[in-house]
């Protein structure tokens, strides 16, 4: 099964400004050219919101065109006119489509207890259909509210019938707990499947992505995930195509939800919790939610403190207020891989060394109970200061006027004025040093194995181009380097900057010499990336050479990036790989030396000596998992990741 982002055939995807937000994006849309099979599953609060209570009314149904999803605005508690404005919305998409307005379904985030500001929806109706295209990740866009980053997922399978698509995206950040559907998601598939198979394979899909994720415990007003079925492939699955299809689908909301918990307002780190030895499925997955949920182990998790305590307290509580008959006390649980507590004693551990594990992006808590043999997990993320900052200051920061557009106040103004200018003149400083330098960035398959991951990346890159820095990317990807580059350089040049993709093939950029000990190295003649830095285009680079025999060679991702930086003369190679940087004792070392890695060898290290002796000023170790580690580690005096110098 493929992970590529083809989007599902016969789908088109549009997102733009429609006033509701002072300026970013606010109103998605989601077509079908022909009648599609949609469900939907909604929020359990019984408080819900007006489109919520049109569109329950309204699916299932065998023909639905277009789901228009705004942001901004909940249309929450807003009496009979929410209901009324959400009519309006829908009719002025249909007209603008040119369809039934009973083919049009609405879905709507935001502030709640604002009226909806329906007509400048219905005014911005023709744009959002002119907008109309294949990428998905403009309506994944428009549907931010505390959100950081873009989550998008797609899949494509071989059936014995011909090929299938999923696409997917979702929204959510806050106010995010399992009760049913947990934020809003729309999942699109060309597979021809009716009402009640559909139906079906989203039910499957829910308890163990959607339904396992937790950020705060609360149940918003708006949530919904919808999914849609046009039969465009020409495919209906049957039998073990069919199961395969379900799967496709549970693995797109399974990847959303994760990428929703690691999105957490003010989170630091991404929290999965695994229980093995339950009951049931039912039993375990109730009690990893405990533990995801609990506000003691989500502490603990910002603080990268390993109290395996909370985690059994947070397991016996739940399972005592709910009956459920397992013995707790003699359960075992490990924290990032490490043993702290087995068959109800605890463990010694190394505390340094765990701790610095528990610092990492993602973490990973284990409990096994005794006797039982189902297992189940669940999503979340620690609690930080920055969550308790935004939603206490969320009624400051958020203005709604009379004719319901919000204005969101930009986080930097709710501190201190010494603060403000501090961070203000500390980034603008480096943006004046870094005007016209250049900087190699590497990062490997791993690093960009996802949509989200890919589309987060390459906003940094145009965030680095429109600060002055020269930024030339290489990335590697194997057999799928051709896809991986045309896929950033789309994404790219669709935020503004002007990418283009460069195998080390062409233009004789790279060729591959063997050495004596069967590796082969990079021999670099820069012309044609230098044209295209002269032009002011951002090169990305996959690191594929002609060999002396005339057979293509993927180049080692390190050797090849500190090759091409030599040869560029540039002055920054930054290393995006899966580990903080260099640790000592278990804590992150933010700047060495040369000399003091003496005798080390991995690969970047080797490198990192081949760059600085070339004429490299600075390398950069940093963590490719965390979303803008580039833009931390550049624009901060003290960074992120670790710093080698000569």
């Amino acid at each position: 099964m493929s992970r590529a982002m083809k989007p599902a055939r016969g789908f088109s995807f549009a997102g733009v400004h429609a006033g509701i937000k002072a300026a970013r994006k606010d109103l998605a849309l989601v077509v079908s050219e022909a009648p599609a099979v949609c469900v939907g599953r909604f929020t359990t609060n019984l408080a819900a919101a007006a489109p919520v209570v049109d569109a329950r009314a309204r699916l299932p149904s065998a023909c639905v065109r277009a789901l228009v999803l705004n942001s901004g605005n909940a249309n929450a508690l807003t009496g009979p006119a929410g209901l009324a404005d959400c009519a309006l919305v829908r009719e002025a998409v249909a007209r603008a489509l040119d369809v039934d307005a009973g083919a049009v379904v609405a879905a709507s985030t935001g502030v709640i207890g604002v009226r909806l500001p329906a007509q400048k929806l219905c005014d911005a109706a023709p744009r959002l259909v002119a907008a109309l295209g294949p990428a998905i990740e403009a309506a994944a866009e428009a549907i931010f509210t505390t959100d950081t980053r873009i989550k998008v997922a797609g899949r494509e399978l071989e059936t014995a019938r011909g090929a299938v698509r999923v696409s997917a995206f979702a929204k959510g950040s806050g106010m995010a707990h399992p009760a049913l559907a947990t934020v809003l998601a729309v999942v699109v598939t060309d597979a021809a499947l009716d009402e009640s198979t559909l139906g079906r394979a989203l039910d499957r899909a829910l308890p163990a992505s959607f339904g396992s994720l937790t950020v705060d415990g609360e149940t918003s007003t708006n949530d919904a995930v919808f999914a849609m079925a046009n039969g465009a492939s020409g495919v209906t699955p049957r039998g073990d195509d069919l199961a395969r299809v379900e799967r496709a689908i549970a693995e797109v909301l399974l990847e959303l939800a994760r990428a929703v918990a690691e999105d957490g307002e003010g989170a630091t780190r991404a929290l999965t919790v695994e229980v093995r030895g339950a009951p049931t499925e039912e039993i375990a997955r109730e009690l990893a939610r405990a533990v995801a949920g609990s506000p003691l182990v989500k502490a603990a998790i910002f603080g990268a403190d390993p109290n395996w305590g909370r985690i059994v307290a947070a397991v016996g509580a739940r399972a005592g207020a709910r009956g459920h008959d397992v013995d707790v006390g003699a359960c075992s649980v490990r924290l990032q891989g490490v043993d702290v507590f087995v068959d109800g004693a605890p463990v010694d551990a190394p505390r340094a060394a765990l701790v610095a594990k528990m610092r990492e992006p993602e973490v990973h808590v284990e409990v096994t109970l005794p006797g039982g043999h189902a297992a189940a997990s669940a999503f979340g993320c620690d609690l930080s200061y920055d969550y308790v900052k935004i939603n206490a200051d969320y009624a400051r920061a958020i203005t709604a006027a009379d004719d319901g557009t919000v204005t969101r106040d930009d986080r930097l103004t709710n501190y201190t004025p010494g603060f403000k200018r501090a961070l203000l003149v500390e980034a603008l400083s480096y943006i004046s040093a870094f005007a016209g330098t250049r900087a190699v960035i590497a990062c490997g398959p791993a690093e960009l194995a996802t949509p989200a991951r890919r589309a987060t990346f390459a906003a940094d890159v145009n965030l680095l181009a429109s600060a002055g820095l020269r930024p030339i990317v290489v990335h590697g990807a194997g057999r799928d380097s051709a896809s991986l580059t045309d896929e950033l350089v789309q994404l790219v040049n669709r935020d503004g900057a002007r990418a283009v993709g460069v195998s080390g093939e062409d233009g004789g950029f790279l060729r591959a010499r063997r050495e004596p000990d069967l590796r082969y190295v990079a021999a670099v003649d820069p012309t044609l990336v230098e044209v295209l830095l002269d032009r002011r285009y951002v090169p990305v680079i996959a690191p594929v050479a002609l060999a002396d025999d005339g057979a293509s060679v993927e180049l080692a991702l390190p050797d090849a990036a500190a090759s091409i930086a030599v040869a560029l003369h540039a002055e920054k190679l930054i290393f995006l790989g899966s580990t903080p940087g260099l640790l000592d004792g278990g804590e992150l070392v933010s700047e060495v030396s040369l000399a003091s890695l003496v005798g080390r060898a991995e690969p970047e290290i080797t490198a990192a000596r081949a760059a600085i002796g070339g004429g490299v000023r600075r390398v950069h170790l940093l963590d490719g998992r965390v979303p803008h580690s580039v833009i931390a580690e550049l624009f901060t005096d003290k960074g992120v990741g670790t710093l080698i110098v000569e």
